[in-house]
């Protein structure tokens, strides 16, 4: 059973909160019915990393995978996520934090843009 968690910056506009919401689901549909997928957002929208990481806790899963959902590792993905996962590690031993690469480091990306251009 998985646990992955998908970390967005967040919007003041709900409707693109609302798309990395439905992204999720779209991913959560795409894999076992046993693991859980879930979004949460540095800022600007809810639920808050935080909020989710206490639902990982409680939960009965012990290995929380992180994906950044950023295109570069600007300073979120480089210290305002790791710091966050790494407090949240400090305080719940016996549960795992991984950490995956953000989706711009992702060798998949270069599929994806290759075939973005291609629609063009």
């Amino acid at each position: 059973m998985k646990y992955l968690l998908i970390i967005a910056h967040g919007s003041r506009r709900a409707a693109s909160n609302d798309e990395v919401k439905l992204l999720a689901e779209k991913v959560s549909a795409s894999m076992s019915s046993d693991d859980i997928v879930k979004v949460a957002f540095l800022e600007l929208g809810l639920p808050s990393i935080p909020e989710e990481i206490n639902k990982f806790i409680d939960s009965n899963v012990n290995e929380l995978l992180v994906l950044p959902y950023f295109l570069s590792a600007g300073v979120h993905v480089a210290k305002d996520v790791p710091e966050i996962i790494g407090a949240a590690m400090a305080q719940s031993p016996g549960k795992n934090f991984k950490i995956l690469p953000h989706i711009g480091a992702m060798d998949a990306m270069v599929e994806v843009v290759a075939s973005a251009a291609d629609c063009g």
